[in-house]
């Protein structure tokens, strides 16, 4: 059986890459819902619908365990899979985000009061980092700065227009004196150095903390560890390659990798 990743798009290649890279043994399939992209101007009832019909593929594909590498299918889809979607159809099937494993990683090397997170103007309005962060520690306070110019500019080889949009995004962040800074969007990790440059505090890059989270995961279940297939399988579809996607895949992925295009 599969690891399987899923996202909404190619940002999730980034974080894909970094999983095969912590753990190269075990097969992989890849799912960019690209005819669907971007889930941010959806309703949670529209994008459970899309992860439903996302995580019903995947598992026919032979998939043991997904993860949502897209934060707003995180934010606003992953409890109900989990609580809903996995017990009446896979209930032998995982799921896992992207969200809960990043907010984990911000408390967990000394005190954190004040938590900066940039990402899409979906995932902020969405208030789902807040109410993790909430969970894991009362007192904590997240400092929410959308960032709705990156990643049309990360996609479309903008990075040299990058510097004063994000001045003018981080400002706010580092006026309100935040210990930690979270990459709330898995595109971000192609530009945490230039963001890192920029803040005196820890920045915290999803295709940095997911790998070794998840590796933590298979060893406290084993399992699901003990139905992964180890021949070191990658697969990497999508639901529309339209012309420039595969530039892009490669792009987001840093290196070579071949699409195909599949329906749901």
């Amino acid at each position: 059986m599969r690891i399987g990743v899923f996202d909404s798009g190619l940002g999730g290649l980034a974080v894909t890459q970094a999983i095969i890279r912590r753990l190269p043994e075990y097969d992989y399939l890849y799912l960019g819902d690209t005819k669907r992209v971007p889930y941010g101007n959806r309703s949670q009832e529209t994008i459970h619908e899309f992860v439903s019909e996302a995580l019903t593929y995947l598992f026919a594909q032979d998939c043991q365990i997904v993860i949502l590498a897209c934060n707003t299918a995180s934010a606003e889809a992953l409890r109900r899979s989990q609580q809903e979607y996995l017990p009446a159809y896979y209930p032998d099937r995982r799921v896992l985000g992207v969200l809960i494993p990043t907010v984990e990683a911000a408390f967990e090397s000394g005190s954190v009061e004040r938590i900066g997170l940039l990402a899409t103007t979906s995932t902020v309005q969405s208030g789902a980092y807040s109410r993790e962060a909430s969970r894991l520690n009362q007192t904590a306070t997240v400092f929410a700065q959308p960032a709705p110019l990156l990643v049309p500019l990360i996609e479309n080889a903008g990075q040299k227009y990058l510097g004063p949009i994000l001045d003018d995004y981080l400002a706010p962040l580092i006026d309100a004196g935040v210990d930690r800074l979270i990459l709330g969007c898995t595109h971000y990790s192609l530009v945490k150095v230039e963001i890192r440059r920029r803040v005196s505090v820890p920045v915290l890059s999803q295709d940095e903390i997911v790998p070794e989270k998840l590796a933590n995961y298979l060893v406290r279940h084993p399992e699901i560890e003990g139905k992964l297939g180890k021949g070191a399988r990658r697969d990497y579809q999508v639901t529309d390659l339209a012309p420039g996607y595969a530039d892009l895949a490669c792009a987001m992925a840093g290196e070579t990798i071949r699409l195909e295009r599949v329906n749901l």
